[in-house]
């Protein structure tokens, strides 16, 4: 059975910084794509960061110079490092991955494309 355990969410003020970490296990399949969502109430689920199996990244535009995707395969983890936050980075994060060699999987960072989730940690900053 599939376990994604995220960790790492808090409360923060404004410039400040936390790192996110997402475990998988008991997935039998080599992770393609792995990434990070986040969603606040009313809305729908953007993709925040991705990363494949090459080690190819990509980043929401609202991030990029402030978020930071890296794994470590050999622990089964994935990370977000995120720094420089902003009131409306607020939003529960989520971890997800995918096994399917799909390259639109990582373009698009589509969440239907992404079949393992995990339970999300929260992230509230404060100005």
């Amino acid at each position: 059975q599939v376990h994604v355990v995220e960790s790492g969410g808090g409360s923060v003020q404004s410039g400040g910084s936390l790192r996110l970490s997402c475990v998988i296990t008991g997935y039998t399949h080599s992770t393609y794509c792995m990434g990070w969502f986040r969603q606040t109430p009313g809305k729908e689920r953007e993709g925040v960061a991705g990363i494949r199996s090459d080690g190819i990244t990509k980043y929401t535009d609202s991030v990029k110079g402030r978020f930071t995707i890296s794994k470590d395969n050999s622990k089964d983890t994935l990370y977000l490092q995120m720094n420089s936050l902003k009131p409306e980075d607020t939003a529960m994060y989520y971890c997800a991955a995918d096994s399917r060699p799909i390259a639109s999987t990582l373009e698009t960072m589509d969440p239907s494309r992404f079949t393992v989730w995990g339970q999300g940690t929260q992230v509230t900053v404060s100005s």
